[in-house]
């Protein structure tokens, strides 16, 4: 018997309180979503959908994980506890996926057939579509429910839209192919796609001010469960930097090969990440700085760790932990702060010509 299948058997065999966290991965470019065992990093099992899954999100009372698969139309609901797919919604170019923080609406953004869709979160049913222009890409809401805020990629522009009168309030210019977005102490914050930085919009006057710099196709940012820290990635430049909540300020950043792209956190606080174009995933660290990658299936992309063991309702236990574009109001209490971070010389407004050498820590797993 290989040792995978034992580890896979011993796994089924313990009770139900000690089996193993679930990391789930979706192969965008395998239509399949990848079941892994959290504490070997070995895939459980892989579950078919349709065409093609980008991005994903968990029900707000943590029961159901929803998988979009843009290219198949259908959204699959699963039991995150056990990979189980309970069934199959049909939905309109699902690329992007969010609940609102009243638990209300479901909000998905069609990259492709440009349409954001405002759907009932309990029936699914249509309750308003915005054309607002080219590829809508990211969803953010308002801490009150009011307001959703989208990028729309192929316009280099932000949409916000008012829930309360179904309205598209406003649209401004931000930058090149803007992607991820979530909303932050009173502000929004994006990613610049088509170029090397994040920006800061303020959705009262609707100012556009630079945020951070970090590398070649800035794309998304993730609150940290803990609150102590924002995470933001680079898909070009193949790199995730630890952001200052307060001041907006790059603290370190890594330089992982293969595009890191969509992250999730663990309740040890280290960050899981796809790297898109390398067929893996990365584990990060940040505590012990080191990383290490496990293989999963083609162009990996929205990835979710669902905790069953100690610990298993931390995801649920604030606003945001569940989600990236849903911020986290202050710190989680009772976690321990990690140890300062040594800051690289890379600063908001710059970026080095190249990355520093890694330590001989961060290592990449074969």
């Amino acid at each position: 018997m290989s040792w995978r299948r034992l580890v896979l058997l011993l796994a089924l065999t313990l009770p139900a309180g000690a089996r193993a966290d679930l990391v789930y991965v979706l192969n965008s470019g395998e239509a399949s979503i990848s079941v892994l065992d959290a504490a070997t990093r070995t895939e459980r099992s892989r579950i078919p959908v349709l065409r093609e899954p980008h991005h994903l999100v968990v029900t707000p009372d943590g029961s159901q994980l929803l998988v979009a698969d843009s290219g198949g139309n259908e959204v699959f609901f699963l039991d995150p506890a056990t990979g189980t797919v309970l069934r199959r919604a049909p939905i309109s170019n699902p690329y992007h996926l969010e609940f609102s923080p009243d638990g209300r609406f479901l909000v998905i953004a069609s990259l492709r057939r440009g349409q954001v869709d405002v759907l009932d979160a309990r029936t699914l049913e249509l309750v308003h579509r915005f054309r607002p222009g080219d590829k809508p890409s990211h969803i953010a809401f308002s801490p009150d429910s009011r307001m959703v805020y989208v990028t729309i990629q192929g316009d280099g522009k932000v949409a916000a839209f008012d829930l309360e009168g179904m309205v598209q309030s406003w649209t401004v210019p931000v930058g090149p192919e803007p992607a991820g977005i979530i909303w932050h102490r009173g502000q929004l914050l994006i990613g610049i796609m088509g170029s090397t930085h994040f920006v800061a919009l303020d959705p009262a006057s609707q100012a556009v001010k630079p945020a951070f710099t970090l590398g070649r196709g800035a794309h998304t940012i993730y609150p940290a469960p803990d609150g102590r820290a924002l995470y933001a990635t680079s898909r070009v430049d193949s790199r995730i930097a630890e952001i200052d909540p307060e001041t907006l300020a790059v603290r370190r950043w890594w330089a992982i090969p293969g595009g890191p792209d969509c992250l999730t956190f663990d309740t040890q606080g280290r960050v899981w990440m796809t790297l898109r174009w390398s067929g893996r995933i990365a584990v990060l660290d940040p505590v012990a700085d080191r990383w290490e990658t496990a293989r999963v299936g083609r162009s990996p992309h929205g990835i979710f760790y669902k905790a069953l063991g100690r610990g298993a309702d931390f995801a649920l236990a604030m606003p945001g932990a569940t989600s990236g574009t849903r911020p986290l109001l202050s710190p989680m209490p009772g976690r321990p702060a990690a140890a300062p971070p040594a800051a690289p010389g890379l600063v908001p407004g710059s970026i080095p010509l190249a990355p520093p050498a890694l330590p001989a820590s961060l290592r990449r797993a074969p």
